[in-house]
């Protein structure tokens, strides 16, 4: 099989967080001194380089649909969307670096990238980082480092993580013994949104749970080894499925197409999950390589609010996006080649 650890790792993010020395923290402070908070740290931001023509919007100049957008496009939190007044958002042209302001802390910063790019994104981040602390006053302790609103981000105030597809683990029933073994090493294992979300599509977050008394080059070092060893499991178990039990990697991709290709009525997470499975199969060569492009935009489009932005329609009933969400994937599916499912079996 070939080396296919670009497509099982989705995205690769760093985040920092940080305050303000002697402010007081976002949720405990009154509105205007969020306001003001809000407006020296945002000129800060906009002056730098990687900001130029950036987007900036004060979050209660944002709607609820423009909101979830950002939230399903991870450039967002869903407790930074639920903010209003004294909070706000900064997002350069390519959306690989955002800061939400006023969220849990001061500063929520991050950078994202595609693929396996731990050390890139950090390095992304460290950069910004240190332009930001010539220019604000930082609260950091010599002991612990910086002080953050939630005591398990307080030292480095870094969360490092990758997004992994692991339809295989999840299909051999070895995801639990994995996730399980990740958290004895001091790692998180989360779903496609973060902290108390679903595992839609497969999808699953590994980031560092531990800040305090480590240099962000081993919490790195650590999580990068980490993945590796869930990248090899995934790819392992996909191989022996395909050298020891082909059709029950072939029936999940067969009965995943059968029912994305006629179905007028699905929820996102079953779109999610089904969509996985298309997406294993362009892995394993049942589909050509071109086709997992449209796969790839499905994950997106069929979200709630990505539908409701591209039919135009602020408000839609979730049974509207359900028939909705069909459609457009019928369209894309229809376009595509049928699996070689047959052929991969005979092979």
């Amino acid at each position: 099989m070939p080396n296919i650890n670009n497509n099982i790792v989705i995205s690769s993010r760093v985040r920092f967080a940080r305050n303000l020395k002697e402010r007081p923290l976002p949720g405990v402070a009154k509105k205007a001194v969020l306001i003001a908070l809000m407006e020296e740290v945002k000129a800060a931001v906009m002056a730098l380089p990687e900001m130029e023509a950036a987007f900036s919007k004060k979050l209660e100049d944002l709607t609820l649909l423009e909101k979830q957008i950002l939230v399903e496009r991870h450039l967002m939190s869903c407790e930074h969307a639920v903010k209003a007044a004294g909070s706000a958002l900064v997002l350069n042209q390519e959306e690989t670096l955002s800061v939400m302001i006023n969220e849990e802390d001061h500063l929520r910063m991050q950078a994202i990238l595609p693929g396996l790019q731990l050390q890139r994104v950090f390095e992304m981040m460290r950069a910004v980082d240190e332009q930001l602390e010539g220019k604000l006053d930082f609260a950091f302790h010599p002991t612990l480092g910086y002080l953050t609103a939630c005591p398990t981000n307080v030292g480095t105030g870094m969360r490092a993580s990758a997004m992994l597809h692991l339809p295989g683990l999840v299909i051999s029933e070895q995801i639990n013994k994995i996730i399980n073994s990740v958290n004895k090493m001091g790692l998180a294992v989360r779903g496609l949104h973060g902290e108390g979300s679903d595992a839609k599509g497969n999808l699953f977050q590994i980031s560092n749970q531990i800040t305090l008394g480590e240099k962000e080059e081993t919490i790195l070092q650590r999580l990068s080894e980490v993945i590796e060893q869930i990248l090899q499991h995934e790819q392992n178990a996909r191989t022996v499925f395909l050298q020891q039990q082909p059709e029950i990697l072939l029936d999940q991709v067969g009965r995943s197409y059968g029912i994305l290709s006629h179905a007028y009525s699905i929820t996102t997470k079953e779109a999610l999950n089904l969509l996985s499975l298309l997406k294993l199969g362009v892995d394993l060569n049942l589909f050509p390589e071109h086709v997992r492009l449209p796969i790839d935009e499905l994950f997106m489009e069929t979200q709630p609010a990505h539908l409701q932005q591209g039919a135009q329609q602020p408000k839609m009933s979730a049974k509207d996006r359900d028939a909705l969400r069909a459609t457009l994937i019928r369209t894309k599916i229809n376009a595509m080649p049928i699996p070689k499912l047959q052929a991969a079996l005979e092979g």
